[in-house]
């Protein structure tokens, strides 16, 4: 082998051993686990109790308001705690275009969370 080759030789040990582990893994469950499935174990479970509908039923628009309102206050959080911490080490001519870029981003989720609250979709019935 040439050097350049023997360079990618670490890699190609590595790739050998993860694809034996990923293949172990997946067999060897197989062989050992024992499998005495009963009625009780293959019967199908929601939340404690046996379904009753079907799985597919429809779901009102509320739920899916309120998950989107915590992905996006999640998301703001997420982007605000970077953004607090480096503003402090930024130079003075970057940080206050970067404050105010952030106070933007919050204005906008806080026109959307008005908005939100305004058409009623943060009262429950």
């Amino acid at each position: 082998m040439t050097p350049y080759l023997l360079e990618y030789l670490p890699i190609l040990i590595f790739l050998g051993i993860a694809a034996v582990m990923g293949v172990a893994f997946m067999v060897l469950p197989a062989i050992l686990a024992p499998s005495d499935p009963d009625a009780e174990k293959v019967s199908s479970y929601e939340c404690g109790f046996n379904a009753f509908e079907d799985a597919r039923m429809k779901f009102d628009v509320r739920f899916y308001l309120v998950a989107i309102l915590f992905i996006i206050f999640d998301l703001e959080v997420a982007f605000f705690f970077p953004l607090a911490a480096t503003l402090i080490d930024m130079p003075d001519g970057l940080r206050g275009p970067s404050y105010l870029s952030a106070m933007v981003f919050l204005a906008v989720l806080t026109v959307g969370l008005f908005y939100e609250w305004k058409k009623g979709a943060l009262e429950w019935e």
